[in-house]
């Protein structure tokens, strides 16, 4: 076991930008085995760098099911309400947006949202109450306890 360490500790691992190759190695490996101990993944595949790198590469930009391409107006409009609802929790907003991940939300809040309060509110009060408010429902318990929580805090 301490062979294994020292190896491990010995290893250079790379860092930065990924190339079309890596991503090909990646992708096979995750095809044939499937997604599961990522550090595994990253020795057994061939790549030289660690799980959690292999990890986010897969989730963030190389799952088949993601969606690419721009935002629409609708999901803008449900990332308003959700944010409003839920604060930061980017995972339980993106996960009311099929195909999109909780990086890309939250990099388009930080990025284009954030940077326009006034607007972001105006938008908010404006929308319809259609799918928006169905999607924030569903949520389960768990959103209706963090307003409960803000709500109690405001009272504060």
């Amino acid at each position: 076991m301490a062979l294994d360490a020292d190896k491990s500790a010995n290893r250079v691992l790379k860092k930065g930008v990924w190339t079309a190759e890596e991503d090909r190695k990646l992708a096979d490996y995750i095809e044939k085995y499937g997604p599961k101990k990522w550090r595994t993944v990253a020795t057994k595949s061939g790549l030289n760098r660690c799980g959690k790198s292999c990890r986010l590469r897969w989730l963030n930009y190389l799952r088949p099911n993601i969606k690419r391409g721009n935002i629409s107006d609708e999901e803008v409009d449900l990332i308003l309400r959700l944010h409003k609802l839920l604060g930061n929790r980017w995972s339980l907003i993106a996960g009311r947006l099929p195909g999109r991940t909780d990086n890309e939300i939250k990099n388009y809040w930080h990025s284009y949202l954030s940077k326009k309060p006034n607007q972001t509110e105006k938008n908010i009060q404006n929308s319809s109450t259609g799918p928006a408010i169905n999607a924030v429902e569903s949520c389960g318990t768990e959103a209706a306890e963090d307003q409960e929580s803000v709500d109690a805090t405001d009272e504060l």
